[in-house]
């Protein structure tokens, strides 16, 4: 019962950070400090990964319509532009993925660390503050997403590379990659939940074939226990966050950013200098 527990407290954290551009990498080692599951650095890897599903499962359920190009209820220019924002998503998780394969392992073995977190977290959170005072007095020139060309795409895919390094926030870097291109707030915010369908999926097919399809009842348990509490979660703030960006920017998210990085710096140091 306290492994399902904590367990329960880490799908919160991922289904609210993942969505939100503040690094649920960032969120989920700080927390971790507080709640570890008895289970070895392996599972915990794939676990931190593969709860995403759950996240992405979220996007589906509440975009289903929108991503559907057979929906009967659509026109034939309706489901032509689906079709069309599909390819422009799958054109832009192309590089992610590229570059993703390619550094997995080097990325988990010399960049997963609280320093390259915090540092993450309070550099992005002073781009996205330093973007949107640009923007305040700029209108954005893609109010659509059907305003958003292939070449546009590939640009915010390029953008999700950063997000490989922790700390960065995969929908951080993507809502800024949007920002600088000219999207809305909202365009930018919905093209990086599309985004993460495949992009997300991939990762987590990749970590569970690293660990091995060869899981305990207690590990499949925590797992499937973790992707639902992720998925719930997630609904709420996906829907948050499209309320939220009416009638705000998200320089808030800029400022907690930083915070949490100083946060992380100071407990990490704090934790190694007198350990």
């Amino acid at each position: 019962m306290l492994e399902a527990l904590k367990v329960i407290i880490l799908g919160i954290v991922e289904g609210i950070t993942e969505w939100l551009p503040i690094s649920s990498t960032g969120h989920l080692i700080l927390v971790e400090e507080f709640v570890k599951l008895k289970m070895s650095d392996d599972f915990m890897s794939m676990f931190n990964v593969v709860i995403q599903l759950g996240a992405i499962l979220a996007v589906v359920v509440i975009y289903f319509h929108k991503l559907n190009p057979f929906s009967r209820t659509k026109t034939d220019k309706q489901k032509k532009l689906t079709l069309q924002l599909w390819v422009k998503v799958i054109v832009a998780a192309v590089p992610a993925a590229i570059i993703g394969l390619l550094f997995d392992d080097f990325l988990d073995e010399h960049l997963m660390n609280y320093v390259v977190v915090a540092i993450m977290l309070i550099l992005y959170g002073v781009i996205f503050i330093v973007v949107e005072k640009r923007n305040e007095h700029v209108k954005p020139a893609v109010r659509r997403l059907s305003d958003l060309t292939v070449p546009m795409a590939l640009l915010i895919g390029g953008f999700q590379v950063l997000a490989l390094i922790p700390g960065t926030s995969r929908s951080g870097a993507t809502i800024i990659g949007g920002l600088l291109i000219g999207a809305s707030r909202a365009v930018a915010a919905e093209f990086t939940f599309f985004l993460a369908i495949p992009v997300m999926f991939g990762a987590s097919l990749l970590k569970i074939i690293k660990f091995g399809f060869h899981f305990t009842g207690m590990e499949g348990f925590l797992l499937l226990l973790g992707c639902a509490v992720s998925f719930g979660v997630s609904i709420f703030a996906i829907r948050f966050l499209m309320q939220y960006i009416k009638g705000h920017d998200f320089k808030v998210f800029g400022y907690y950013r930083i915070v949490l990085g100083i946060i992380v710096l100071l407990y990490f140091g704090m934790s190694t200098l007198f350990a």
